[in-house]
């Protein structure tokens, strides 16, 4: 599998860097998907993606059954949305954990970093598409009254696919 490229995780991470939450969709026991909001932590120059989450929660034995996951990102006021997948695998280092915190985590884990509840999804990306619209929501505004007027459909927003299906 080739994956994403070095200049595709730079457009990836470019388009996420200011949004805060993703969904994350993971397979349930059954094989019904389950989506749920995430924080991203961060994302490592090679493209990997970190969230944390607790040991005992259902996404992870979720993952331990089926590493495939989805993850969805959008920004309303930018008009930009981005779909990515890949494989998640969990992960117990706690010095990432430590690297990764700051104190507005406590709100989702009150014990602090130290908690040995604690630990981390790594998601590698292996494609991701992303639609977004060049000049933003005044742009926005006048593309749909424009398509309204001419009865045109709008041609501004862009959907660009990069990566690689998995083998």
């Amino acid at each position: 599998m080739q994956g994403l490229q070095q200049t595709e995780f730079e457009a990836l991470k470019e388009k996420i860097k200011d949004i805060k939450f993703a969904s994350m969709t993971t397979v349930e026991l059954d094989g019904d998907l389950h989506s749920r909001p995430m924080s991203t932590h961060g994302m490592d120059p090679d493209g990997t993606l970190w969230f944390l989450t607790y040991r005992n929660s259902n996404k992870v034995r979720e993952l331990q059954r089926n590493q495939h996951v989805s993850l969805a990102y959008s920004d309303h006021s930018a008009d930009t949305y981005v779909a990515a997948s890949g494989l998640a695998e969990v992960v117990d280092d706690r010095q990432k954990i430590h690297e990764l915190w700051n104190d507005g985590l406590k709100a989702w884990f009150p014990n602090g970093k130290d908690d040995p509840n604690i630990t981390l999804v790594k998601v590698k990306p292996h494609q991701a598409e992303y639609w977004d619209r060049p000049g933003g929501k005044m742009m926005t505004l006048f593309e749909m009254a424009k398509a309204a007027i001419t009865g045109q459909p709008d041609q501004t927003a862009r959907d660009v696919k990069f990566g690689d299906e998995p083998m």
